[in-house]
């Protein structure tokens, strides 16, 4: 049998069929994830302009950015369901054209609520399209070699993405104005979505007797909504306001009845035994720490290079490209190590550089420091978190079978969402906490001593994660016989 025909059959009756144009369909997968990562920050740098020419309060002004979160939070386990139900390349495509048209959508708003109504479903959109390129990537290369090589590519375009949002957005907003942030994704979008019907394989046909869960599905997407919203909201109008109590609360029960719902439901939206998986719940709380971690790392050197080193807009995108390199060769460094070393060595020693890179950074800001004095902590993160991120998910789902990845994604990157909310929050307070009541001249330094602050706490969650992180299960390679070196021969002619 051809190496084509094993591809296409490897994957048996409970899986989709393997890629016929490896390369081809990575690149494209790669390119899908650079777009969800694009719009966590691609925003971020328009906002003033969006404030001022819509007129948003300064209360409000935040859900420009929080409407996406919150939609791709709630929404994650609704888009994993589907993807088991109706095969990813249904779910991609759908998650595309929901981007291209809630993009078109947010250019054209003219006032504040269709604006966040567009970053909503926006959001919805990546929550199909996360699980879906996640699912494609997990089930549609080969164990081992070419299977780490694709992640490396997809975690290059997933962590590069989150600070080429903010380059990109500062040169869009600078030179076209802030629809522009929104623009440019209908056409990125739908072309997308047009390759995907030749490259992505229509995979098997929907299981007997499976359904959707209407209970669960509801229960579960209203409950992580509401959990999400409070946990975005509780740092702008105070964690004792009542619409936060509220949403927490109402949130948690509604949680507590989807658990209730899943362990009776004979077909359920998240079998409960998954969560027992000792890889899957490992990896559901890395990911939670990563972006409580990592993930608000972004946030909080944005602040310093405008707050307290005076950059402009254009200026910080630029000041981060020296980032994003880093996190591109600490991707490729990753698959690498992963295939050398299996994947549980390669995240522990990920999760250690990035965490002395952390150290580096936070002992390098202050008033007085320059950029130059910046960029060994920089690169040292950027590696560590660029091979973090490229493996977390692939080692949370490497135990599921094929036919649930899709719902295992979504819880994955479900906990990425709150965490990084949970991590923002608590990092934020701590970093405000020195400059509360100063002024004039002496908040500059109050500032710099803040986000000196909440580095060095990233850098103690750092450490808790490669504690977590030790529970995931050896995966020794397999010694190579005849036909995997054939495999590998041919991976490497299909994947870059």
């Amino acid at each position: 049998m051809t190496r084509e025909n094993d591809l296409r059959t490897a994957a048996g009756r409970n899986g989709p069929a393997r890629f016929r144009r490896p390369a081809a369909a990575l690149a494209l997968l790669a390119f899908a994830q650079l777009i969800v990562s694009l719009d966590y920050n691609i925003v971020y740098v328009a906002l003033p302009e969006i404030g001022s020419e819509l007129a948003f309060s300064a209360q409000t002004l935040q859900w420009a950015v929080s409407a996406y979160a919150v939609a791709f939070g709630g929404f994650l386990l609704l888009g994993g369901r589907a993807v088991d139900l109706f095969g990813p390349r249904r779910v991609f495509v759908a998650g595309l054209a929901l981007y291209a048209a809630a993009s078109l959508a947010g250019g054209l708003a003219g006032s504040p609520v269709p604006l966040v109504a567009a970053r909503a479903v926006q959001g919805m959109g990546g929550a199909l399209l996360f699980p879906a390129t996640l699912t494609l990537v997990s089930t549609g290369f080969a164990e081992g070699r070419e299977r780490n090589r694709a992640f490396a590519v997809w975690g290059t375009a997933g962590g590069s993405g989150m600070i080429l949002g903010s380059l990109l957005g500062g040169v869009l907003t600078q030179a076209f104005g802030w629809a522009a942030v929104f623009y440019v994704n209908v056409p990125l979008a739908a072309a997308a979505a047009l390759l995907a019907l030749p490259l992505v394989p229509r995979g098997t046909a929907r299981r007997a007797g499976r359904g959707f869960d209407v209970a669960g599905a509801l229960t579960a997407t209203a409950g992580t909504t509401l959990v999400v919203f409070a946990l975005v909201q509780g740092p702008e109008s105070g964690w004792d306001a009542p619409s936060v109590v509220g949403a927490a609360g109402l949130g948690a029960a509604l949680l507590g009845a989807f658990a209730a719902i899943e362990a009776r439901s004979t077909d359920p939206l998240l079998p409960l035994r998954l969560l027992r998986g000792r890889d899957l719940s490992t990896g559901a709380l890395v990911t939670f720490l990563y972006m409580g971690t990592f993930g608000t790392l972004l946030y909080f050197l944005s602040v310093h290079f405008q707050a307290v080193r005076g950059y402009d807009a254009l200026h910080t995108g630029l000041a981060f490209l020296v980032p994003m390199a880093a996190i591109v060769a600490g991707s490729q460094i990753a698959g690498r190590l992963a295939t050398a070393r299996g994947p549980r060595t390669a995240m522990l020693a990920s999760l250690a550089v990035g965490g002395t890179g952390t150290l580096i950074l936070g002992a390098s800001l202050g008033t007085g420091s320059s950029y130059l004095s910046l960029l060994p902590g920089l690169i040292v993160l950027g590696v560590g978190q660029g091979a973090g991120y490229t493996l977390m998910f692939g080692a949370a789902t490497a135990a599921t079978p094929s036919h649930q990845q899709g719902i295992a994604s979504a819880v994955a990157s479900t906990t990425q969402q709150v965490g990084g909310a949970v991590g923002l929050a608590v990092l934020v307070a701590i970093a405000n906490s020195p400059a509360e009541g100063v002024t004039g001249p002496a908040l500059r330094a109050a500032t710099a001593d803040g986000l000196r602050t909440a580095v060095f706490a990233a850098a103690i969650g750092i450490a808790l994660t490669i504690v977590a992180a030790l529970r995931f299960t050896r995966r020794p390679e397999p010694s190579p016989d005849t036909n995997d070196r054939r495999s590998d021969r041919a991976s490497r002619r299909l994947i870059p």
